[in-house]
């Protein structure tokens, strides 16, 4: 599906650029030598676009993950981290939306393969046994979204998906020191009930 999702992202990018450039001159100028090739333009707006992709789909995840937190976990912290899950990371997809509104990006409306794996296994756990799964996996997926973020942040090629990378980043690093704090405790029990 991620393929699939990529190309259809390529495709609509490489639609995108050849109806700009039908709408120029008749007659193509030649290009100048310190211009950059099409080619990795549209390589730098697909790498954007897949970035806001990702990030939608696990900002999506969160909001989901951090839900089912609150149902089913035994300990106060991992209900509260879940909470703080909900309420961040809406935020941040919502703040997402704003900064890629002209990028002409199709939001996710489900979530994707990985993601929906890990909450049908979730969903299946409770109490301690969840606590350990969750803190496990959201220890790992802010070591994750944490570097595409730094990743953008650096090194993106649009300015406000940049920008917002740039500003989320900080929160995603604080959730993932809070995640290790919490995830040491459930598997050691002294998690807080």
């Amino acid at each position: 599906m991620k393929l699939s999702l990529a190309m259809l992202i390529v495709v609509a990018f490489a639609t995108a650029s050849g109806a700009q450039s039908s709408t120029g001159a008749q007659q193509p100028s030649p290009k100048p030598a310190t211009q950059k090739p099409a080619t990795e333009s549209s390589s730098h707006a697909a790498g954007d676009s897949s970035f806001a992709m990702k990030a939608a789909q696990a900002n999506m995840a969160e909001v989901e993950l951090g839900k089912l937190a609150q149902q089913k976990a035994m300990s106060d912290d991992v209900k509260k981290f879940g909470q703080m899950m909900v309420e961040d990371h809406t935020k941040a997809l919502d703040d997402l939306k704003s900064a890629a509104a002209s990028k002409n990006v199709t939001w996710p409306t489900t979530l994707d393969a990985e993601h929906k794996k890990l909450s049908d296994k979730l969903s299946k756990l409770s109490g301690a046994a969840f606590d350990r799964e969750y803190m496990q996996a959201m220890v790992d997926g802010h070591k994750k979204v944490a570097a595409d973020l730094r990743k953008e942040s650096q090194s993106g090629s649009d300015s406000e998906l940049k920008a917002w990378a740039g500003k989320t980043l900080p929160t995603v690093e604080a959730h993932l020191k809070q995640a290790e704090t919490i995830n040491k405790s459930v598997h050691s029990g002294t998690a807080t009930h």
